[in-house]
């Protein structure tokens, strides 16, 4: 699941920032521990138009990476604040592009790609690339 957001200047130019998270819980390793990654990333976007309808949704950034881990003993955070897991978290860079095609209006569809260059993450996983492929609705608020 993704929650994003672009804001775009003169010249379709502009900046973004992304939230993705993994929908349910998946089992560490196999150990039966509980976790849930999370990606933040901030990004230059640049959107060139290619024709009245599509356009094309290229960005570059930073964030960082924060992988919970649930089921550890309580703690006052835990019972106070309901933030019942520990955090393991890291820098990262990340790249993507999608294709925006309005489909009614202003609401649009975006099939995109993104690629994450993870700084440390082989201390929780094998390896710290990560590619994220999905689609995303969204609406342009202004004109096209």
């Amino acid at each position: 699941m993704n929650l994003g957001a672009d804001v775009i200047f003169h010249r379709r130019m502009g900046f973004g920032f992304d939230a993705a998270w993994r929908a349910s819980q998946g089992d560490y390793g196999g150990l039966g521990v509980p976790y849930r990654p999370i990606l933040f990333d901030f990004n230059g976007v640049y959107q060139p138009r290619i024709s009245k309808k599509a356009g094309a949704d290229f960005m570059g950034g930073i964030g960082w990476q924060s992988t919970r881990f649930y089921g550890y003993q309580p703690t006052s955070n835990c019972v106070y604040f309901g933030a019942c897991y520990q955090s393991s978290n890291h820098f990262l860079v990340d790249l993507g592009a999608g294709l925006r095609y309005y489909v009614w209006g202003h609401v649009f569809v975006r099939p995109e790609v993104r690629y994450y260059k993870i700084f440390n993450n082989t201390a929780d996983f094998t390896s710290g690339n990560v590619f994220r492929v999905g689609a995303s609705i969204g609406y342009t608020i202004g004109p096209e």
